[in-house]
């Protein structure tokens, strides 16, 4: 026998109620914000018109939301420090424990830069190419961090602002290369290869070359002095390294590096959706470049015991 009706619309609202405690409403659909540009898109976009970024994931957006974990305008800089004197914090640590105290001015026992990573010619042409790239966070004395850190917060800050937080990080991490490069080779030819070396100067005087070469390519009276002090700097950076035995072909390898790559990259933080994705896409190939070297290190420091 069919319920009446009044019955069965009663079920029904019943049984409506009882599916709504179960489920939420349902919300219109609204247009988003790009997560790499910050471009309005539709609701039913995958893509971002402007750049093509993923709206689910892009290496931009993913760098963004790195870089807001940092409050500065210039995360990467603080970010270097920040692991420039945890090394320098362990390696000390280290040292003393080898050596049985402070020793000078906080001298990092050779031992241990070489465990973790100091430049060596013959290790390096073994296979062991992560010995380019970890040098570059490793300092061998407190005067030698103290001034490499002066050094990158004058300039560093200005450079990740002109070139964006992205390719700042690979451009470090390229001149500080091509120092290592240059100081294994010198090494290598005058040297028999013997020797050890750690430092961010080549790093440091890539980032002077790049200024340099903004000089040029700008010109201006204001531009020639500013080149002009540069300059300076960087006949009073070797005469100090002089005096305190300093890498001289790192810094060398640095500052041609700088001012070469100065030439070729636009100093300007980039503007265009596809720019911005090949920024974005250097600095994470950077960032990646040092991780697989830390982990490199590390398995290398845990298998010497």
């Amino acid at each position: 026998m069919p319920l009446p009706p009044r019955w069965k619309w009663k079920l029904d609202r019943l049984r409506e109620s009882f599916a709504a405690m179960f489920r939420s409403p349902e919300k219109p659909s609204r247009p988003r914000l790009c997560p790499a540009c910050g471009t309005l898109v539709g609701s039913t976009a995958t893509k971002c018109h402007e750049c093509g970024a993923s709206m689910t994931f892009s290496l931009a957006a993913a760098s963004r939301s790195l870089s807001s974990l940092i409050p500065s305008e210039t995360p990467i800089t603080y970010l270097l420090l920040g692991i420039n004197f945890v090394l320098f914090a362990f390696s000390l640590a280290l040292s003393m424990q080898l050596t049985g105290g402070f020793s000078g001015m906080g001298d990092i026992a050779s031992r241990v830069l070489l465990r973790l990573g100091a430049r060596e010619s013959h290790l390096i042409f073994y296979g062991q190419l992560w010995r380019l790239v970890m040098p570059i966070f490793l300092h061998a004395n407190l005067m030698h961090i103290a001034f490499n850190t002066f050094v990158l917060m004058d300039i560093g800050p200005q450079m990740e602002e002109t070139y964006g937080s992205p390719r700042y990080l690979y451009l470090y991490l390229l001149t500080g290369v091509f120092g290592n490069v240059a100081s294994t080779a010198w090494s290598i030819f005058f040297h028999g290869g013997y020797g050890i070396s750690v430092g961010a100067s080549g790093s440091l005087l890539g980032l002077i070359g790049l200024m340099i070469a903004i000089t040029t390519r700008r010109g201006g009276a204001y531009m020639q002095m500013v080149r002009g002090q540069l300059v300076r700097w960087v006949i009073y950076i070797f005469i100090f390294g002089f005096f305190f035995r300093a890498d001289f072909a790192a810094h060398a390898g640095g500052l041609v590096a700088g001012f070469l790559l100065g030439k070729i990259f636009v100093d300007r933080e980039p503007i265009a959706g596809p720019e911005r994705k090949r920024a974005h896409a250097l600095g994470w190939l950077a960032a990646l470049i040092v991780l697989a070297s830390f982990g490199f290190m590390l398995k290398s420091y845990f298998a010497a015991g």
